[in-house]
Protein backbone atom coordinates (compact mmCIF):
# COMPACT_ATOMS: atom_id res chain seq x y z
CA UNK A 1 0.00 0.00 0.00
CA UNK A 2 1.59 3.29 -1.09
CA UNK A 3 1.93 6.15 1.36
CA UNK A 4 -0.16 8.36 -0.91
CA UNK A 5 -3.10 6.08 -0.18
CA UNK A 6 -2.66 6.28 3.61
CA UNK A 7 -3.52 9.24 5.83
CA UNK A 8 -2.89 8.16 9.42
CA UNK A 9 -2.35 11.76 10.50
CA UNK A 10 -5.09 13.49 8.46
CA UNK A 11 -8.66 14.44 9.19
CA UNK A 12 -11.41 11.84 9.30
CA UNK A 13 -14.85 12.34 7.72
CA UNK A 14 -17.83 11.73 10.00
CA UNK A 15 -21.33 10.70 8.99
CA UNK A 16 -24.01 13.39 9.21
CA UNK A 17 -26.55 11.40 11.21
CA UNK A 18 -29.38 13.86 10.64
CA UNK A 19 -29.16 14.30 6.87
CA UNK A 20 -29.24 10.52 6.43
CA UNK A 21 -32.90 10.60 7.55
CA UNK A 22 -36.01 11.85 5.69
CA UNK A 23 -36.69 14.53 8.35
CA UNK A 24 -33.27 15.92 9.39
CA UNK A 25 -34.53 19.05 11.20
CA UNK A 26 -37.06 17.06 13.22
CA UNK A 27 -34.38 14.60 14.36
CA UNK A 28 -31.95 17.44 15.07
CA UNK A 29 -34.56 19.23 17.20
CA UNK A 30 -35.34 16.06 19.15
CA UNK A 31 -31.64 15.44 19.73
CA UNK A 32 -31.17 19.01 20.93
CA UNK A 33 -34.10 18.65 23.35
CA UNK A 34 -32.65 15.35 24.56
CA UNK A 35 -29.30 17.08 25.13
CA UNK A 36 -30.88 19.90 27.12
CA UNK A 37 -32.89 17.48 29.28
CA UNK A 38 -29.78 15.41 29.97
CA UNK A 39 -27.73 18.53 30.71
CA UNK A 40 -30.37 19.98 33.02
CA UNK A 41 -31.35 16.70 34.70
CA UNK A 42 -27.85 15.47 35.51
CA UNK A 43 -26.71 18.90 36.66
CA UNK A 44 -29.72 19.19 38.98
CA UNK A 45 -29.04 15.77 40.53
CA UNK A 46 -25.40 16.71 41.20
CA UNK A 47 -26.46 20.02 42.78
CA UNK A 48 -29.14 18.40 44.95
CA UNK A 49 -26.80 15.72 46.27
CA UNK A 50 -24.14 18.32 47.02
CA UNK A 51 -26.56 20.80 48.63
CA UNK A 52 -28.80 18.53 50.74
CA UNK A 53 -27.06 16.96 53.80
CA UNK A 54 -29.70 14.19 53.89
CA UNK A 55 -28.39 12.98 50.53
CA UNK A 56 -24.80 12.72 51.78
CA UNK A 57 -24.94 8.91 51.79
CA UNK A 58 -23.00 6.28 49.82
CA UNK A 59 -25.95 5.57 47.51
CA UNK A 60 -26.36 9.20 46.49
CA UNK A 61 -22.62 9.78 46.28
CA UNK A 62 -22.50 6.98 43.69
CA UNK A 63 -25.56 8.42 41.95
CA UNK A 64 -23.80 11.80 41.69
CA UNK A 65 -20.86 10.06 39.99
CA UNK A 66 -23.26 8.43 37.52
CA UNK A 67 -24.78 11.81 36.74
CA UNK A 68 -21.32 13.32 36.25
CA UNK A 69 -20.40 10.53 33.83
CA UNK A 70 -23.64 10.98 31.88
CA UNK A 71 -23.13 14.73 31.75
CA UNK A 72 -19.63 14.39 30.31
CA UNK A 73 -20.78 11.51 28.11
CA UNK A 74 -23.46 13.38 26.19
CA UNK A 75 -21.28 16.52 25.92
CA UNK A 76 -18.69 14.40 24.11
CA UNK A 77 -20.97 13.66 21.14
CA UNK A 78 -23.92 16.02 20.67
CA UNK A 79 -22.01 19.32 20.19
CA UNK A 80 -19.90 17.79 17.41
CA UNK A 81 -22.99 16.21 15.82
CA UNK A 82 -24.72 19.60 15.85
CA UNK A 83 -21.67 21.32 14.38
CA UNK A 84 -21.47 18.81 11.53
CA UNK A 85 -25.17 19.26 10.76
CA UNK A 86 -25.27 23.07 10.97
CA UNK A 87 -21.95 23.83 9.25
CA UNK A 88 -21.86 20.99 6.74
CA UNK A 89 -18.22 20.39 7.68
CA UNK A 90 -17.92 16.65 8.34
CA UNK A 91 -14.24 16.70 9.20
CA UNK A 92 -12.79 15.79 12.57
CA UNK A 93 -9.06 16.15 13.12
CA UNK A 94 -6.82 13.25 14.06
CA UNK A 95 -6.36 14.80 17.52
CA UNK A 96 -10.10 15.47 17.85
CA UNK A 97 -10.91 11.89 16.89
CA UNK A 98 -8.35 10.61 19.42
CA UNK A 99 -9.80 12.77 22.18
CA UNK A 100 -13.37 11.77 21.37
CA UNK A 101 -12.48 8.08 21.33
CA UNK A 102 -10.58 8.36 24.63
CA UNK A 103 -13.49 10.11 26.36
CA UNK A 104 -15.97 7.59 25.01
CA UNK A 105 -14.12 4.55 26.34
CA UNK A 106 -13.20 6.32 29.57
CA UNK A 107 -16.78 7.28 30.40
CA UNK A 108 -18.41 4.08 29.09
CA UNK A 109 -15.95 1.90 31.01
CA UNK A 110 -16.37 3.95 34.16
CA UNK A 111 -20.13 3.61 33.97
CA UNK A 112 -19.93 -0.16 33.48
CA UNK A 113 -17.86 -0.51 36.65
CA UNK A 114 -19.84 2.08 38.61
CA UNK A 115 -23.13 0.26 37.98
CA UNK A 116 -21.58 -2.84 39.57
CA UNK A 117 -20.45 -0.79 42.58
CA UNK A 118 -23.98 0.62 42.92
CA UNK A 119 -25.40 -2.92 42.90
CA UNK A 120 -22.93 -3.92 45.63
CA UNK A 121 -24.00 -0.89 47.66
CA UNK A 122 -27.64 -2.02 47.50
CA UNK A 123 -26.63 -5.58 48.43
CA UNK A 124 -24.79 -4.42 51.56
CA UNK A 125 -27.59 -2.02 52.53
CA UNK A 126 -30.31 -4.69 52.31
CA UNK A 127 -28.50 -7.94 53.16
CA UNK A 128 -25.97 -6.66 55.70
CA UNK A 129 -27.51 -3.48 57.13
CA UNK A 130 -25.60 -3.64 60.45
CA UNK A 131 -22.26 -3.71 58.62
CA UNK A 132 -23.26 -1.09 56.05
CA UNK A 133 -21.68 1.90 57.89
CA UNK A 134 -18.36 0.03 57.92
CA UNK A 135 -18.37 -1.65 54.50
CA UNK A 136 -19.56 1.50 52.73
CA UNK A 137 -17.86 4.17 54.82
CA UNK A 138 -16.83 7.34 52.92
CA UNK A 139 -13.21 6.27 52.43
CA UNK A 140 -14.30 2.97 50.87
CA UNK A 141 -16.80 4.72 48.58
CA UNK A 142 -14.16 7.15 47.32
CA UNK A 143 -11.71 4.28 46.78
CA UNK A 144 -14.26 2.27 44.78
CA UNK A 145 -15.02 5.27 42.57
CA UNK A 146 -11.32 5.98 42.03
CA UNK A 147 -10.81 2.35 40.97
CA UNK A 148 -13.61 2.67 38.37
CA UNK A 149 -12.05 5.84 36.93
CA UNK A 150 -8.48 4.50 36.99
CA UNK A 151 -9.38 1.17 35.39
CA UNK A 152 -11.26 2.98 32.64
CA UNK A 153 -8.43 5.46 32.04
CA UNK A 154 -5.96 2.62 31.45
CA UNK A 155 -8.39 0.79 29.14
CA UNK A 156 -9.22 3.95 27.18
CA UNK A 157 -5.55 4.93 26.78
CA UNK A 158 -4.60 1.49 25.51
CA UNK A 159 -7.36 1.31 22.89
CA UNK A 160 -6.99 4.93 21.75
CA UNK A 161 -3.24 4.64 21.23
CA UNK A 162 -3.42 1.19 19.61
CA UNK A 163 -6.30 2.02 17.25
CA UNK A 164 -4.83 5.25 15.96
CA UNK A 165 -1.40 3.75 15.21
CA UNK A 166 -2.91 1.95 12.21
CA UNK A 167 -2.47 3.55 8.76
CA UNK A 168 -5.80 4.74 7.38
CA UNK A 169 -6.92 4.72 3.77
CA UNK A 170 -7.27 7.86 1.68
CA UNK A 171 -11.07 8.10 1.87
CA UNK A 172 -11.01 8.40 5.69
CA UNK A 173 -14.82 8.26 5.62
CA UNK A 174 -16.24 6.82 8.84
CA UNK A 175 -19.73 5.36 8.51
CA UNK A 176 -20.59 6.63 11.97
CA UNK A 177 -21.30 9.90 13.79
CA UNK A 178 -18.34 9.63 16.17
CA UNK A 179 -14.96 7.91 16.42
CA UNK A 180 -15.41 4.36 17.69
CA UNK A 181 -13.08 1.38 17.36
CA UNK A 182 -15.22 -0.92 15.12
CA UNK A 183 -15.88 1.77 12.49
CA UNK A 184 -12.30 3.07 12.47
CA UNK A 185 -10.93 -0.43 11.91
CA UNK A 186 -13.08 -0.69 8.77
CA UNK A 187 -11.12 2.15 7.11
CA UNK A 188 -7.68 0.98 8.28
CA UNK A 189 -5.24 0.03 5.53
CA UNK A 190 -3.84 -2.90 7.49
CA UNK A 191 -4.80 -6.30 8.83
CA UNK A 192 -6.73 -5.59 12.05
CA UNK A 193 -8.04 -9.11 12.75
CA UNK A 194 -5.63 -9.71 15.64
CA UNK A 195 -6.54 -6.43 17.28
CA UNK A 196 -10.27 -7.11 16.80
CA UNK A 197 -9.79 -10.26 18.90
CA UNK A 198 -8.08 -8.15 21.57
CA UNK A 199 -11.02 -5.72 21.53
CA UNK A 200 -13.42 -8.62 22.00
CA UNK A 201 -11.41 -10.02 24.93
CA UNK A 202 -11.24 -6.57 26.57
CA UNK A 203 -15.00 -6.17 26.10
CA UNK A 204 -15.60 -9.53 27.77
CA UNK A 205 -13.33 -8.52 30.68
CA UNK A 206 -15.20 -5.24 31.10
CA UNK A 207 -18.67 -6.79 30.75
CA UNK A 208 -18.62 -10.19 32.44
CA UNK A 209 -17.25 -9.33 35.93
CA UNK A 210 -19.55 -6.31 36.43
CA UNK A 211 -22.58 -8.20 35.07
CA UNK A 212 -21.76 -11.16 37.33
CA UNK A 213 -21.42 -8.84 40.33
CA UNK A 214 -24.76 -7.19 39.53
CA UNK A 215 -26.57 -10.51 39.09
CA UNK A 216 -25.07 -11.93 42.29
CA UNK A 217 -25.93 -8.79 44.26
CA UNK A 218 -29.54 -8.71 43.14
CA UNK A 219 -29.87 -12.47 43.46
CA UNK A 220 -28.81 -12.27 47.09
CA UNK A 221 -31.11 -9.30 47.64
CA UNK A 222 -34.08 -11.20 46.21
CA UNK A 223 -33.35 -14.29 48.33
CA UNK A 224 -32.99 -12.17 51.47
CA UNK A 225 -36.20 -10.22 50.93
CA UNK A 226 -38.24 -13.30 50.03
CA UNK A 227 -36.92 -14.97 53.18
CA UNK A 228 -38.38 -12.15 55.26
CA UNK A 229 -41.89 -13.12 54.16
CA UNK A 230 -42.94 -9.49 54.15
CA UNK A 231 -44.85 -8.02 51.23
CA UNK A 232 -44.04 -4.49 52.37
CA UNK A 233 -40.29 -5.26 52.47
CA UNK A 234 -40.50 -6.74 48.98
CA UNK A 235 -42.29 -3.68 47.58
CA UNK A 236 -39.80 -1.32 49.25
CA UNK A 237 -36.86 -3.30 47.88
CA UNK A 238 -38.30 -3.37 44.37
CA UNK A 239 -38.90 0.38 44.53
CA UNK A 240 -35.30 0.96 45.61
CA UNK A 241 -33.60 -1.40 43.18
CA UNK A 242 -35.81 -1.27 40.08
CA UNK A 243 -34.43 2.11 38.96
CA UNK A 244 -30.91 0.77 39.04
CA UNK A 245 -31.89 -2.39 37.16
CA UNK A 246 -33.58 -0.36 34.42
CA UNK A 247 -30.38 1.65 33.91
CA UNK A 248 -28.29 -1.54 33.89
CA UNK A 249 -30.50 -3.20 31.25
CA UNK A 250 -30.49 -0.11 29.02
CA UNK A 251 -26.76 0.52 29.15
CA UNK A 252 -25.39 -3.02 29.16
CA UNK A 253 -27.90 -4.30 26.60
CA UNK A 254 -26.89 -1.73 23.99
CA UNK A 255 -23.16 -2.19 24.60
CA UNK A 256 -23.34 -6.00 24.45
CA UNK A 257 -25.16 -5.75 21.11
CA UNK A 258 -22.31 -3.67 19.67
CA UNK A 259 -19.22 -5.36 21.10
CA UNK A 260 -20.06 -8.98 21.93
CA UNK A 261 -22.45 -10.11 19.20
CA UNK A 262 -20.81 -11.36 15.95
CA UNK A 263 -20.78 -8.89 13.06
CA UNK A 264 -23.20 -11.06 11.08
CA UNK A 265 -25.91 -10.32 13.66
CA UNK A 266 -25.98 -6.56 13.09
CA UNK A 267 -25.57 -4.10 10.22
CA UNK A 268 -23.89 -0.64 10.20
CA UNK A 269 -27.34 0.96 10.29
CA UNK A 270 -28.28 -1.06 13.36
CA UNK A 271 -24.97 -0.13 14.99
CA UNK A 272 -25.75 3.56 14.41
CA UNK A 273 -29.21 3.21 15.97
CA UNK A 274 -27.84 1.37 19.00
CA UNK A 275 -25.03 3.93 19.37
CA UNK A 276 -27.59 6.74 19.38
CA UNK A 277 -29.39 4.90 22.14
CA UNK A 278 -26.48 4.52 24.55
CA UNK A 279 -24.65 7.78 23.73
CA UNK A 280 -27.60 10.19 23.53
CA UNK A 281 -30.81 8.67 24.91
CA UNK A 282 -29.51 6.82 27.98
CA UNK A 283 -27.81 9.90 29.57
CA UNK A 284 -31.17 11.66 29.29
CA UNK A 285 -33.17 8.74 30.72
CA UNK A 286 -30.97 8.14 33.77
CA UNK A 287 -31.84 11.33 35.69
CA UNK A 288 -35.52 10.93 34.77
CA UNK A 289 -35.56 7.33 36.02
CA UNK A 290 -33.86 8.19 39.30
CA UNK A 291 -35.63 11.48 39.99
CA UNK A 292 -39.18 10.48 39.08
CA UNK A 293 -39.00 7.24 41.09
CA UNK A 294 -37.08 8.58 44.08
CA UNK A 295 -38.88 10.39 46.90
CA UNK A 296 -35.64 11.61 48.49
CA UNK A 297 -34.58 13.35 45.28
CA UNK A 298 -37.98 15.00 44.75
CA UNK A 299 -38.01 16.12 48.42
CA UNK A 300 -34.51 17.59 48.06
CA UNK A 301 -35.58 19.39 44.87
CA UNK A 302 -38.48 21.07 46.67
CA UNK A 303 -36.24 21.97 49.59
CA UNK A 304 -33.28 23.34 47.63
CA UNK A 305 -35.31 25.21 45.02
CA UNK A 306 -38.19 26.03 47.39
CA UNK A 307 -40.82 24.70 45.00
Amino acid sequence: MSMSNQTSGSDFILLDLFHSTPVPWVLFTLTLLDFLVALFGNTIIIILIWADPLLHTPMYFLLSQLSLMDLLYICTFVPKMALVFLSGDHRISFVGCSFQMFLFYLLAGSEFLLLAVMAYDRYVAICQPLRYPILMRPRVCVLLVLVTWLGSVLNALFHTIYTLTFPYCASREIHHFFCEIPVLLKVACADTSRYEKIVFVCAVIFFIPPVSAILCSYGRILVTVLGMGSGQALRKTLATCSSHMIVVLLFYGAAIFTYLLPKSYHSPEQDEAVSVFYTIITPMLNPLIYSLRNKDVTRAFRKVFRV
